[in-house]
């Protein structure tokens, strides 16, 4: 079974006992969140939501908190004497997906 989450204003599969990282979420490690804009689940008998499922949630356990990988963000006008150089490291949520129910 698997179920299609919509958080962090991105859409996510996920399926019971994986580890997924998403967008930073407010909680603490340990913590138990509750996902309710579910968009899909399948299985045997796939159920499509319009826009989200009825009483369906999927519950996710906060393992860590974190920041990907630099990245540099350079801006280069030519002949115009013109450069901006900047980094942005993007900080996230590693979550454990403990329970799919609808």
């Amino acid at each position: 079974m698997y179920a299609v989450i919509e958080t962090g204003g991105k859409q996510l599969r996920v399926e019971k006992g994986a580890e997924v990282f998403v967008e930073k979420i407010d909680a603490e490690e340990g913590d138990t969140v509750t996902f309710d804009e579910v968009l899909l689940i399948g299985g045997d008998t796939p159920v499509i939501g319009n826009p989200y499922v009825e009483n369906a949630q999927v519950k996710a356990k906060v393992l860590k908190h974190g920041k990907q990988k630099k990245i540099t963000v350079f801006k280069y006008k030519p002949k115009k004497m013109y450069h901006r150089k900047q980094g942005h490291r993007q900080p996230y949520t590693k979550l454990e997906i403990t329970d799919i129910t609808s």
